[in-house]
Order: C-alpha cells, then sequence, then structure tokens
C-alpha cells in the first residue's frame, strides 16, 4: 500500500519518517502527473508546490485552521492529502473533483476562488472573523504565479500590514511573480526576525535611542535608516517591510526541513510574516520543468500515455534550492515538447485566427498596440509581441489597469486592443463602464473564453460578460459564426471609431475555406436560410449548430429560417422582425446566460413591434442559451453543452417542445371557443324566454 493511499487526512502525516516524506512526495507528484496526462488541468502550478503544501498540513490542524490558495490551481496536492484521491482521476469532469478549492467538495477547502489576487482578502478577512471571536485558529494564504501583481493583493497587503493581522503569508516565487535575492546575510536577518527577541529588541533600543537628551530624535531617525539600508541590500522584500510585514525569505521550497522551521516559527510571531519561498515550477516532470509557459494549463501538450515514467529525480528530504538546469534526460526518451510544437498538434482555435489577423493589420497600421493582463500565450499575443514587441504591453494580473491604460492610449490617438478571457474581464467592469465607454473612445476589447470554457468550472465560465455589456451605451457587441467572420470582424472592430467588444469561444476553429477579412457593416445580420414555420437567430459560433438543427427539424417537416446576428448591440431589428413576420416560433440561441442577454434584446424588439403591428401577436418567443441564476460546474465543453442541451439535439428539443406547448395552448384555445359558440345560441334563447 502507497504512503499516499494510506493516509488519514491530513493529521497522519505527522507521524511519518523523512524516508517516508520524501517517498509521499514523490507519489503525490506521480497521482498528478498521471491523472492531468488525461484530464488536463494546471500541471505546473501544483507540482511546485508539493512540499509546501506537505509542511503547511503537518504543522496547521485543518479544517480548523485555514489554508487558503491564490491562486487555487496550486491545490491539486492540498486536495490529495485532504481525503480526494480516490475520486481524484475525475479531476475537472462533470460531477468530478475540481480543478479549484470548492467548498461543497471538503470543508478543508476554505474559498470557491479561481481568479488570482483574491487569496490575501480573503484571508485578511478570515483572520478579522477570527479576532472578533477572540478565536485561536491559525490563517496561512499560498500566493503564486503572479497573483501577487494584482492591484486587490496590494491593496490587501496595505490593510494587513496596517491593522497588524495575524496571519502566514506564503509567496510561492516559481519566477513568475517576483525575482529572489538569495545569499547568506539574508538567510541570517530571516532567522533573526523569526525570533521575537527581534522585535522586543527593536522596540526597546528605539525606545531607549529616543529618551538620549537633544540628540535622541535625531539618533534614531538614522538608527532606523540605517537598519533599513542594510534589511533592503540584504533582502527583496523592503516593500512588505514598509507596509509593516515582517519578511523572510528567500526559502527553498523543496526543503521540507527549512519549510517547517521557518513556517513553524512565522506562525507563532504576533502579526502578519511573508515567507518567500523559491520553487520550481513543474518540480518532478521534465517537460514541464523545461517549458514551463505550456505545462501551466489548463490545455496542455501532448503528454507520455505513461506519463509517470516522465518524472525527473524524485527531490529528497531536504533537498535544498531547486535546480536551474533541471535532472537529467528520461528514461524512456519522451522528447520535451515546446509550447509552439504543441499549439500546432492542435486544431487552430478561434483565438489563433484572431492573433494571426491582429499581426497582419498591425503590420499595415502602427497605431494598433496589443495589451493584456499576464494571458500573452492563452490569448494569442505572444505571436504580437514576437512580431511588434515595441507595441506590446503585458501589465500582469491588472485587468482595470489593462482596459484603463487602453483608454489612455485611444486619447492619444492609438488603436488599443485588450484581449482578455472574458471571465477575467468581470473584473475590470467599472473601468469599461467609466473609462471607455463614458469616453467613448475606440477601444478594442478582445473578450476571449466568451461561452462555456469547460474544465476550470464556475469561476471560468464566459456567460456573464454578454448581458453585462449590452446595457452599456457606445459599445458595440459582435460574434462571429466561424474563424473567418472573426476574421472579419476584427477588421471592423480596428475600423470602428467607438468601443468594440468581440466575443469568441476557446474552441477550435470549424474548418471554414479562408476568404478575405471584409469589414463588416456594423449592426447588420446575415440570413442564412428561409423558412415558413420556425426562426432560429443565433448569436455567435452557436449558430453552427443551429444550422444542423435546422436540417434535423426540415427532415420531420418542419420549415425552419436561420439568421446569423452577428450584433448583439446594435442589434439588426429590421431584419428580425422582416424574418419573424408570418412565422408561429422565434428561438434565440446564445452560448451566455439569458437573462439580459441577447434573447433577452430581441424579446423586447418583438414586444415592442407587438404594440403596434398584430401581425406578431401570435408569435411565441423562446430563448435558448445558459440557464439563468446557476454557475456552470467543471467538464468537458462537449458534455455541459449536452447537460445544458446547447447541443444539436438539445436545441432541436427544446423547439419542438416549444412547438408542442403552442400546439396544446392553440388546441385548448380552440376547444374553448367552440364551447363558447356552442353555448352562445343557448344564452340567447334563455334570454328571449
Amino acid at each position: 500500500m502507497s504512503i499516499l493511499s494510506s493516509l488519514e487526512w491530513p493529521g497522519g502525516l505527522r507521524g511519518l519518517t523523512d524516508a517516508e516524506l520524501t517517498e509521499l512526495a514523490r507519489e503525490i507528484r506521480e497521482t498528478i502527473i498521471s491523472t492531468v496526462a488525461t484530464t488536463g488541468g494546471h500541471l505546473g502550478s501544483s507540482l511546485g508546490v508539493v512540499e509546501v503544501t506537505i509542511a503547511l498540513h503537518r504543522l496547521m490542524d485543518s479544517p480548523r485552521d485555514k489554508v487558503v490558495w491564490d491562486t487555487g490551481h496550486q491545490a491539486y496536492a492540498h486536495k490529495l492529502l485532504t481525503g480526494r484521491l480516490d475520486r481524484f482521476g475525475t479531476l475537472r469532469q462533470v460531477g468530478g473533483v475540481g480543478g479549484f478549492p470548492r467548498r461543497s467538495e471538503s470543508e478543508h477547502d476554505v474559498f470557491d476562488g479561481g481568479h488570482a489576487g483574491t487569496g490575501l482578502s480573503i484571508a485578511a478577512g478570515l483572520a478579522t472573523a477570527r479576532d472578533l471571536h477572540h478565536g485561536l485558529e491559525r490563517i496561512a494564504v499560498v500566493v503564486g504565479d503572479a497573483a501577487l501583481m494584482s492591484g486587490l493583493s496590494f491593496e490587501a497587503l496595505n490593510d494587513i500590514g496596517h491593522r497588524r493581522a495575524r496571519l502566514l503569508v506564503v509567496l510561492n516565487d516559481n519566477e513568475m511573480s517576483i525575482s529572489p535575492t538569495v545569499g547568506a546575510l539574508s538567510r541570517y536577518l530571516s532567522e533573526i526576525k523569526l525570533s521575537s527577541a527581534w522585535e522586543r529588541g527593536k522596540r526597546g533600543y528605539d525606545s531607549f535611542v529616543e529618551r538620549v537628551p537633544a540628540v535622541g530624535p535625531t539618533a534614531l531617525e538614522l538608527s532606523r535608516r540605517l537598519r533599513k539600508s542594510v534589511v533592503s541590500f540584504a533582502q527583496p522584500g523592503q516593500l512588505f517591510e514598509d507596509l509593516g510585514i515582517v519578511y523572510i525569505g528567500v526559502i527553498p521550497g523543496h526543503d521540507l526541513r527549512a519549510l517547517e522551521h521557518t513556517f513553524g516559527q512565522a506562525l507563532e510571531l504576533d502579526g502578519p510574516v511573508l515567507v518567500h519561498v523559491r520553487t520550481q515550477k513543474g518540480r518532478g516532470y521534465r517537460p514541464a520543468e523545461r517549458d514551463r509557459v505550456a505545462f501551466h494549463g489548463a490545455a496542455l501538450p501532448p503528454m507520455a500515455d505513461r506519463a509517470a515514467h516522465a518524472l525527473s529525480a524524485p527531490p529528497t528530504f531536504g533537498a535544498g534550492e531547486p535546480s536551474v538546469s533541471g535532472p537529467p534526460g528520461l528514461s524512456n526518451g519522451e522528447p520535451v515538447v515546446p509550447a509552439a510544437e504543441a499549439a500546432l498538434a492542435r486544431s487552430p482555435s478561434f483565438t489563433a485566427h484572431f492573433a494571426k489577423e491582429l499581426v497582419a493589420a498591425a503590420g499595415e497600421d502602427r497605431r494598433i498596440v496589443a495589451i493584456t493582463a499576464g494571458m500573452p500565450t492563452g490569448t494569442g499575443l505572444q505571436a504580437f509581441a514576437a512580431e511588434f514587441p515595441e507595441r506590446f504591453v503585458d501589465v500582469g494580473i491588472a485587468e482595470q489597469h489593462a482596459v484603463t491604460l487602453a483608454t489612455g492610449l485611444a486619447l492619444g490617438g492609438q488603436r488599443p486592443v485588450v484581449a482578455l478571457y472574458s471571465t477575467f474581464l468581470q473584473r475590470a467592469f467599472d473601468q469599461v463602464v467609466h473609462d471607455v465607454c463614458q469616453n467613448d473612445v475606440p477601444v478594442f476589447i478582445a473578450v476571449d473564453r466568451a461561452g462555456l470554457v469547460g474544465e476550470d468550472g464556475t469561476s471560468h465560465q464566459g456567460m456573464f460578460t454578454l448581458p453585462a455589456q449590452l446595457q452599456l451605451p457606445h459599445l458595440v457587441v459582435a460574434s462571429p459564426r466561424d474563424e473567418q467572420e472573426l476574421r472579419a470582424m476584427v477588421r471592423t472592430a480596428l475600423a470602428c471609431d467607438h468601443p468594440f467588444a468581440l466575443h469568441y469561444p476557446r474552441d477550435p476553429g470549424l474548418g471554414v475555406a479562408e476568404r478575405p477579412p471584409v469589414p463588416l457593416p456594423i449592426g447588420r445580420g446575415e440570413v442564412l436560410r428561409e423558412g415558413s414555420d420556425v426562426l432560429l437567430v443565433g448569436f455567435g459560433p452557436i449558430v453552427a449548430r443551429a444550422a444542423e438543427v435546422a436540417d434535423l427539424l426540415a427532415a420531420r417537416g418542419i420549415s425552419v429560417g436561420l439568421v446569423n446576428a452577428r450584433f448583439a448591440k446594435p442589434l439588426d431589428r429590421q431584419l428580425l422582425l422582416d424574418q419573424a413576420r408570418g412565422k408561429r416560433l422565434l428561438v434565440t440561441l446564445e452560448e451566455s446566460t439569458v437573462a439580459g442577454g441577447f434573447g433577452a434584446a430581441v424579446l423586447a424588439a418583438v414586444e415592442e413591434a407587438r404594440l403596434v403591428d398584430p401581425v406578431y401577436r401570435g408569435l411565441a418567443v423562446r430563448l435558448v442559451g445558459i440557464p439563468a441564476d446557476q454557475f456552470v460546474d467543471h467538464g468537458e465543453v462537449g458534455a455541459l453543452r449536452r447537460k445544458l442541451r446547447l447541443d444539436v439535439d438539445g436545441i432541436a428539443a427544446q423547439v419542438t417542445e416549444a412547438l408542442d406547448a403552442i400546439d396544446s395552448v392553440d388546441e385548448a384555445g380552440g376547444q374553448a371557443m367552440r364551447v363558447a359558440a356552442a353555448a352562445a345560441p343557448r344564452a340567447g334563447r334563455n334570454r328571449s324566454r
């Protein structure tokens, strides 16, 4: 029996020997690698924090003590150590273990997270609540993968230092956050500061010097400056010290002895402590160690069928600093798969087509500037950065700044393009409203990962951005039905003198033959199919499924028309009303929440028409999309579409159900009219008598 499978979660960690802990770390990595090879996921980050996770759970008494993960995709080892080994093979699958902490899964998961930069605020809130009810629980937050660069993180650090909240901040520096300064003096100062005598001695010395007659205040100021300069010279954490947070670092993140010693002492200090640990992203899996970007997740390059064979030399207990050069060659000869080669192995996505067209346009127009928030690879903008480095800006995890920066660029005469995932654009809603739309400037917002994203779950589905944007003045909102229309819409957006939001999914392209990317008339849809019974109106790539639905229903004798709306705002109202005239049923299709979304805008147009034109008063409208007032959990996108009835069969079933309901009402109404007609003469005879 393996150590991992025999543990009693998570308290059993405390009884393990050094050798057993080394074996446990290896088993955790092997389990993560073999699982993620099948399910996909955020591999590199979780492999890097195995020892950090073990050390925290050996010292802390979860769930009484709280461990917050920021970002949550570092938490795979945490899940394995808190009772989810048996179900870990279902990672990110429908009904399975989530890729982020989920309170519904385990009492050991403190916070349902997914967006970077939230952990420090959550931990500060937990610490405040503990102090208000005079609790004794200890609180730690693990911050990694550049989450510290988020503006929200800095706001939280400022508050934590000001109020002196007692908590442990573990800065997981895997070279995707800040660069460490390492040295003997740095380690020596860290050891001193971990002692309570440091704080007592510092306060006592300052008090003594201040009381020296005549020169006391001046001497105290000089003393503090000297102390600050020495610490600043020796350690990279002076910013935290200035904020009132004790900084400890840099600690080797794969040395369990060093981690336990440091964390243990830090947890005993009265006040906030930040421990800076240096880890290796992808630790233990050679391809992930060498290509940290491609193996970050969640869509990974191809992995070997037996991924466990690609484990590099296991780290040992007290292994010290992570290797810079990496372990020796793989025993099975598995090749390293760099990000660029991995991308070629997959069908070109909507994202890839967007990036390619943007690069082509930027070659013609020097005003185009591309901006992203810590996602140059995910948004495809690494290609733009390679071609036009002077016109590319990555602001880190700071979506709000990205949008307002774009506003400034537009005011300065540039044509900024901000590429963000739909789920992360939510964080910059005020900036879109107050800065972009209120100033009515030509900012092109590329809304990547619109619609169902899949295995990352509730925090990442791109289902809320569209309804939020439809209410904003000046903003054009569009979505293409295929990758070639996407290219045309890129050109349309760049030629528009108003804010423009272009929504597109992470899906592969549909394989449509290439055609010139000619700009489209804004606010104009297109009729793809004529029909007499039902009108389907789709927004975005769901139009391709609508075409299959139309074929399916036609085979059943139902005549179906199809419109590709292209624009949700401004809506091609006249086209829709012309096509809806004489139909029994109008069905709107979108991969977004239906509350206040595209379908709601179409329904509003129909309702206005009903007031003045009686021909529309018999037209029924069905809104098909993601049901309102619910989150969508994790799982493969195709499976989620089936579950939500947004696949071809599900949409066809919803249309058929609507027609059956109309027939039922018509039949009931007709029967009521016949009864009323039959009763009318009898009532008349009664009156005459």
